[in-house]
């Protein structure tokens, strides 16, 4: 096979920079290989690519995306606010990852929205600093921290109490040194803990035995490349691998006399977690409800919630959708090899406890002296300004005196997501009242003709709610995939009309999910 000429890793980097004209880091470069996307190459143990596979890998998956989609999608697709430009450590920069969260649209997106720069698609820059921006879906907060890195005030609503929570946790401040000193404190109980524990020295000879199996029959980049090759049967010699390393594994669990599943899985937190992972989540939270300083408090049981999420007893490529619990070790399609539950917390919760303080002080720097809250309530019926005055008087005034400019938001899309449900081992642990029936459009209602009558019924409910608080001449920006074709009805119902809209690739929805898919940006104003 004919290469010609060999990069480095290093260099293969600062080629393909050029040639993307985007960064593309020696980590991004280890990856294409690692994942036979590239072939490895040369010899004595320097690795090397080939320029001429590098270029095939991008002009195939670059150049063609773009046509590819806007062949299957229209060619009114824009691609400009695709932001494919940006690596998703920008996408999720600050305190935008503090936790995970379904069906959230990406920063980059309300910015272009709520700024005030022009171009060639928007004309017209709607918002300025100082002006107030609703959010009556606000999930997990997305453009209420936005909104306070562009100089706006912001209120968020959700019918979800687990939602404010997390939007509440991004924009709070907090006194850093009481929120370290806690975790401090919470870690040397937690190693305490395990250091009366068989579960360290089992998943260490446990690590011990995957390495060398994995070494001998998932050799790295080796087996990946074969398979993308065809040379392999994934799923014959995947299974048939899998089920020789079972015996190695339960040989394992009786000489530690380690117990995998809880006595009862009746809930999702007995079902979904093993019996020493929820003993450590117990432990945690215990510790957590010591607290005195509640914004301290806030913030580290959102550390804990995302920590136990990363311990679910699933496969890696289950984590975004379960499917059933898994507490063997088990051929991962994801990694090409053999993967294994997780035993402990430990890992997981120091590294996001060091990270979310990381976000917070780059978030630090970016946030302005704004007004940015978030309420729990139903976006149908809720007093805005009432319940804001107990909140923030304040603010409350300063909604009364100049009004809210507008809303940007992304509704829920009818039959598609359990809001509630996504985040059923937070609610089990941290008593949080559920309000599924409040959802609109969960996907527990399905896609009816029922249901899309009452996901038109509730959006329109909310955009008349929310009047209350509009200036005369707003602006709304919803973001939704429409295509049972109802904004036309709701915008109608809701004494509103369409002036423009904007259609748009998303890129990497799901872990799982790449195919072609766009949604529209609806711009409303009065009728």
């Amino acid at each position: 096979m004919m290469t010609g000429e060999l990069l480095t890793i290093a260099e293969a980097s600062i080629w393909a920079t050029e040639h993307t004209g985007k960064y593309v880091t020696p980590s991004n470069i280890a990856y294409l290989i690692q994942y036979g996307r590239i072939k490895k190459l040369g010899s004595n143990g320097a690795t090397k690519v080939s320029k001429d596979h590098l270029r095939d890998y991008y002009t195939a998956y670059n150049q063609q995306r773009e046509s590819s989609w806007k062949d299957q999608l229209g060619d009114d697709l824009n691609w400009v606010l695709s932001f494919d430009q940006y690596k998703e450590a920008e996408t999720t920069k600050h305190v935008h990852r503090l936790h995970p969260y379904k069906g959230k649209f990406i920063p980059q997106l309300v910015e272009y929205f709520l700024d005030e720069h022009t171009d060639h698609f928007k004309s017209n820059a709607c918002f300025k600093k100082g002006d107030i921006i609703l959010d009556p879906f606000s999930g997990s907060g997305t453009t209420v921290v936005q909104a306070s890195e562009l100089g706006l005030h912001a209120i968020g609503l959700d019918i979800s109490a687990f939602n404010t929570l997390i939007g509440t946790c991004k924009v709070n401040r907090y006194d850093i040194s009481d929120v370290q000193c806690e975790i401090d404190r919470i870690t040397v109980t937690l190693k305490q803990f395990l250091s009366t524990s068989p579960i360290p020295v089992f998943e260490q000879k446990l690590l011990q035995e995957l390495s060398t199996f994995n070494r001998n029959y998932f050799p790295v980049p080796e087996y990946k490349y074969s398979l993308r090759q065809g040379e392999i049967n994934e799923v014959e010699y995947g299974t048939a691998k899998e089920k020789e390393f079972l015996c190695i594994y339960h040989q394992l669990l009786h000489d530690y006399n380690i117990k995998l599943r809880q006595d009862k899985a009746d809930r999702f937190i007995e079902k979904w977690f093993l019996h020493h992972i929820r003993e450590e989540i117990d432990l945690v939270f215990a510790e957590i409800k010591k607290i005195d300083n509640i914004d301290t408090k806030k913030i580290v049981t959102l550390i804990l919630s995302r920590t136990i999420r990363s311990c679910r007893a699933t496969t890696h490529a289950d984590l975004a959708t379960l499917v059933e619990p898994v507490m063997s070790t088990y051929y991962c399609a994801k990694h090409g090899k053999i993967c294994k539950p997780l035993f402990s917390i430990l890992n997981w919760w120091e590294t996001y406890t060091k990270d979310t303080l990381k976000r917070f002080l780059h978030f630090d720097t970016l946030r302005t002296d704004t007004f940015q809250t978030c309420i729990t309530g139903d976006s149908r019926s809720i007093d805005i300004c009432s319940v804001l005055r107990k909140k923030n008087p304040e603010f409350a005034a300063l909604v009364q005196k100049q009004k809210v400019k507008g809303i940007f938001s992304s509704p829920p899309y009818v039959g598609l997501i359990d809001y509630h449900e996504q985040h059923a081992y937070a609610y089990d642990l941290f008593g949080f009242e559920r309000h599924d029936e409040l959802e609109i459009g969960p996907l527990f209602k399905g896609k009816g003709k029922e249901a899309k009558q009452s996901y038109i019924q509730g959006i329109t409910d909310v955009l008349n709610n929310c009047k209350q608080v509009l200036s005369v001449d707003y602006d709304i920006f919803l973001v939704a995939n429409d295509k049972y074709n109802m904004y036309p009805t709701i915008a109608t119902q809701a004494g509103m009309q369409i002036v423009n809209q904007f259609k748009r690739p998303v890129l990497n929805r799901t872990e799982k999910d790449k195919g072609a898919y766009a949604e529209i940006i609806f711009h409303l104003k009065e009728k």
